[in-house]
């Protein structure tokens, strides 16, 4: 028969001796009770940790999404030209021959002349500051967000020929929709002997899409291109060209081509450059929120501690029959690593249920705080989307299992080498 002292590391009797001491009851010389507070407290700090760690991926992936699938990848506009009067010009007069030789550019999939300008729109409910797109049917029917959404529509893009599209907070605030009219005003109109008159145009809305960007939805308004160039007197010229390309996460590689295709005085910005802050902000913080949260996870696996120093105080007389019998420090070492280490996994486990659990029904608990609350939980208009994203990558989870296991498994060696190192004479002098 094989020896206690001599079996292999976390041997069959090691796993039975730690189970039976995890499951003790207190008048046993158990700890049960820490031992459910730490498993609670490393439950909720990993849940805490996975859910937290979703909803940052979810909220930057709606983000760029947003970015991406609304507004040009790429703005190329011009450097500018002094008039006879003193003024500079940004207009491009050559348009068509700088979108087409744009468009030819390796990793371009688009690239459309646009008429851009600030005006008062007005409608039935009043009156708001809107952005004008001026843009050709056929560049607006390739932009995802607007064109390619039709659950999230009204009306029919193929009449925008016919009239004007705009966003849903547009017609929410002016309280317009398919078939009314909508009056555009601009300071900058006909120039007459008396002065510069407004300039007041009426369209017909024959289409309302929502980008799913507040921002978007409450200021854009789409108009056909000759129209625009009419109504802000860009006769001939274009403000700028909007260019879409097939990796927008590498952009930068093709800027320098597009910006020789496009030829002398063309200049270039890019969705980089006009939300770059932001995403760094976002990486910032995430990076932070990790750090924080995997303190939480420290001081919830610090009760496993907390429990093993009371198991060992405990389970004294125990320890000094099995030193008695053969068994080797190593091997109760191992015995109370077990009993904190299974503490850390099945605690771990189940914070990975929960945490998984919690974002995948996300939307009906933020539904439900939403009513008892009153509304108002997630406002658009600070957050700049809709709705609370939340999305489950696996590098996310595997990142928080690998934190709540090595600190549980790392923290529970130093109660479990004093158990080792106890004296089992000391510990049976007044058994």
């Amino acid at each position: 028969m094989q020896k206690a002292g001599s079996t292999g590391p976390f041997s069959r009797f090691e796993w039975m001796i730690a189970w039976r001491y995890l499951r003790a009851r207190r008048a046993e010389g158990g700890v049960s009770t820490m031992t459910w507070i730490s498993l609670i407290g490393i439950t909720l700090a990993v849940a805490a940790l996975i859910i937290t760690l979703a909803v940052r991926t979810g909220f930057r992936n709606e983000f760029v999404d947003t970015i991406l699938g609304s507004n040009a990848h790429v703005t190329v506009y011009s450097a500018g030209t002094i008039d006879a009067n003193g003024n500079m010009n940004r207009t491009i007069e050559d348009y068509r021959g700088w979108s087409e030789r744009i468009a030819a550019v390796d990793g371009v999939t688009r690239a459309a002349p646009l008429v851009k300008g600030q005006v008062m729109a007005s409608g039935r409910d009043g009156a708001a500051g809107v952005e004008v797109y001026g843009i050709e049917k056929a560049d607006l029917m390739t932009i995802p967000r607007v064109a390619v959404r039709p659950d999230m529509a009204l009306g029919d893009l193929a009449r925008f020929d016919e009239g004007i599209a705009i966003g849903s907070g547009v017609a929410r605030e002016l309280g317009v929709g398919i078939g009314d009219r909508l009056k555009l005003i601009s300071p900058e109109g006909a120039k007459t002997a008396f002065g510069t008159s407004p300039r007041v145009s009426s369209y017909e809305v024959v289409y309302i899409f929502t980008a799913g960007r507040y921002d978007i939805d409450r200021t854009r308004v789409y108009l056909p291109f000759s129209d625009a160039q009419v109504y802000f007197n860009r006769d001939g010229v274009a403000d700028e060209i909007e260019v879409m390309v097939e990796d927008p996460d590498g952009v930068d590689d093709i800027t320098i081509n597009m910006m020789m295709a496009a030829g002398d005085g063309a200049l270039i910005w890019t969705w980089r450059d006009s939300a770059g802050s932001f995403l760094r902000a976002l990486t910032i913080e995430d990076n932070v929120m990790f750090v924080i949260l995997s303190i939480v996870v420290l001081i919830a696996s610090m009760n496993i501690v907390s429990g093993l120093v009371m198991l060992v105080k405990n389970k004294g007389r125990d320890i000094g029959i099995l030193r008695t019998i053969g068994v080797t420090e190593a091997s109760v070492l191992r015995i109370f690593f077990l009993c904190g280490a299974l503490t850390g996994v099945i605690g771990t486990l189940m914070g990975v249920a929960l945490g998984v659990l919690f974002v995948v029904n996300i939307d009906g608990i933020f539904a439900v705080v939403n009513f008892f609350s009153g509304g108002g939980v997630w406002d658009p208009s600070i957050r700049g989307i809709y709705e609370l994203p939340a999305e489950l990558r696996a590098w996310d989870i595997a990142k928080s299992v690998m934190l709540s296991l090595g600190l549980s498994f790392f923290i529970t060696i130093f109660p479990a080498r004093r158990a080792a190192r106890m004296n089992p004479v000391e510990a049976l002098r007044y058994e």
